[in-house]
Order: structure tokens, then C-alpha cells, then sequence
């Protein structure tokens, strides 16, 4: 983890607390919200996919929306690209289950943490 460059989708309340224990680790952090934070040092993204584009590992923090539904989809994913790994704290339907599966099976990205699955307790048998 250390020296990692981590992306936070979500910089509320619980994206800052994983901004705050990253940076222990030397990570280099950027982050994508709603809205540029005024008082936050941190390279902005106002778009995911460049966000994606520029980190090593992508954590979901946001919450779930109309605009954040399967927000996290086959162009983030491959942004995120063959190294990238993304972390899911946020809720399940964010991330476009059917296409992580598939990249995760086809090697087009490293690997996922999941704290929540789209369509829980029905996870897919490829997770």
C-alpha cells in the first residue's frame, strides 16, 4: 500500500477518514465528489474515469444515487487498468457488478475489494 496512488470517489465524511489512515502510508491520494472541497489539499477529479486513469487503487466511498448508479462501469474499470484494483465501502449497486466480474475474469483489471454486492445475498459465483 505504501506509496500507492489511491483514489477516493466520495470525499464526505468517511472518504476523508480513509484519505487521513492512507496518508500514514505515504499514499499518494486524489479524489473525485460532487463538488471541489475548498479546504482539501488533494489533487480533484470531476470526472471518475480520469480519476481512475491516475490511481493504482480506486475506493468507493460515495453514497448511492440516481448519478451514482453503476457509476463505476466498464470505462472506469478500464481506465483503472491491468494493475488496478477497486475497493468497494460505499453500496453495492455503484459498481456495475457484471462488468467487474468480467474484468476481473478476463485480467483487464488486478483485483476488487467488496464490502458490498449489488445484489446481496445473491453474490455471483465468479466473486
Amino acid at each position: 500500500l505504501g506509496g500507492k496512488r489511491v483514489g477516493i470517489v466520495g470525499l464526505g465524511s468517511i472518504g476523508s477518514l480513509v484519505a487521513k489512515r492512507l496518508d500514514a502510508f505515504g499514499c499518494s491520494i486524489s479524489y473525485n465528489s460532487r463538488t471541489k472541497k475548498p479546504s482539501v489539499s488533494y489533487p480533484f477529479y470531476s470526472n471518475v474515469c480520469e480519476l481512475a486513469a491516475n490511481c493504482d487503487i480506486l475506493i468507493i466511498c460515495c453514497g448511492l444515487t440516481a448519478e451514482t448508479h453503476h457509476m463505476i462501469n466498464k470505462q472506469v474499470l478500464s481506465a483503472l487498468g491491468k494493475e488496478g484494483v477497486v475497493i468497494n465501502i460505499g453500496r453495492g449497486p455503484i459498481i456495475d457488478e457484471q462488468e467487474l466480474v468480467r474484468c476481473l475474469v478476463q485480467g483487464e483489471i488486478k483485483g476488487a475489494g467488496l464490502d458490498v454486492f449489488e445484489n446481496e445475498p445473491d453474490v455471483p459465483k465468479e466473486l
